[in-house]
């Protein structure tokens, strides 16, 4: 069965270039009405303009499709709110928001400034509050919402020079694991895009990665299937170059420890206590006082 989206309308952000450009391309030639959000800026945040959002908007309009060009920053709320009402307006629903707007300003974290720190997480991080927080009560009044929050391998696992974008990029995924908890009753579906994909926020690796294989399109069909109708909800999804993963944050089994000397314990059996037999993907939070009250429980059984 065809993936298609004939009635919804969709959001994207940062939608004037790279994996935000695919994605509402994508979703037009399937059916969708797309709002094509970008401030037009440069890479770092600086300036502004509505011509990258126009010309994807005349894209869509080429193949047939409806779209808006939409020019707000996802850091300013009320310009948001403004978006959201204009879209209602004009088509009165939303169903999909693909949170992909974002920025780099990278330096190693001796170097940078706390400002440039700041603003990557005011753009990434409550940029995705922002445009979700607008869109999340016309989601749960229509029982039906589809949201995608663009995080990294940055976030996930590290990456040098990018200690801003990847605390906000793991931000990401912590907002995506409640609120598809929250969600859950009104069939909102959350989720995580990890991409692997050549564009300007990459440019700057040049030869070390072979950027013929790295085309955003390559990506794009791991987010038409998070935001279809038989999406998954709570999944963290890497994409790049055609391959497929999903990442897990898990729980290992752990050990019991207690008494004077736990520091000492807790050292010498970390190997222990890293062992990932056995290890779970925790329902929500609270898993983890779970399992470690049924190891005190037992230990004071024993």
């Amino acid at each position: 069965m065809a993936i298609r989206f004939d009635g919804r309308v969709a959001i994207v952000t940062g939608a004037g270039g790279g994996l935000g450009r695919e994605h509402a391309l994508a979703l037009a030639r399937r059916g969708a009405r797309v709002v094509v959000n970008d401030l037009g800026g440069a890479r770092d945040g600086s300036g502004g303009s509505a011509t990258a959002a126009e010309a994807v908007v005349a894209e869509i309009e080429a193949l047939g499709g409806e779209a808006m060009a939409n020019a707000a920053s996802v850091t300013d709320y009320p310009a948001v709110q403004a978006m959201v009402d204009a879209a209602m307006a004009r088509w009165g629903r939303i169903d999909i928001l693909v949170n992909n707007a974002g920025v780099l300003r990278d330096k190693t974290f001796a170097k940078m400034d706390l400002q440039d720190f700041a603003f990557v997480v005011d753009v990434h991080l409550m940029g995705a509050v922002n445009c979700t927080k607008a869109v999340w009560d016309i989601m749960r009044e229509a029982n039906y919402g589809r949201i995608v929050m663009t995080t990294s391998s940055s976030g996930l696992y590290g990456n040098f020079g990018q200690s801003n974008y990847g605390a906000a990029k793991m931000a990401l995924v912590g907002l995506m694991q409640t609120l598809s908890i929250e969600g859950a009753k009104n069939d909102i579906r959350v989720n995580c895009l990890a991409p692997t994909a050549h564009t300007r926020m990459t440019e700057d690796l040049g030869a070390r990665l072979p950027l013929e294989l790295l085309g955003p399109e390559m990506v794009t069909p791991g987010l038409l299937h998070l935001v279809s109708e038989d999406a998954p909800s709570r999944c963290i999804l890497a994409a790049g170059a055609g391959g497929f993963e999903r990442a897990y944050v898990t729980l290992t089994q752990g050990a019991w420890i207690a008494g004077e000397d736990a520091p000492e314990q807790v050292a010498a059996r970390f190997a222990e206590i890293s062992d990932r037999a056995g290890e779970i993907v925790p329902e929500m939070g609270a898993a983890q006082g779970f399992t470690e009250l049924t190891k005190a429980q037992a230990a004071h059984k024993a």
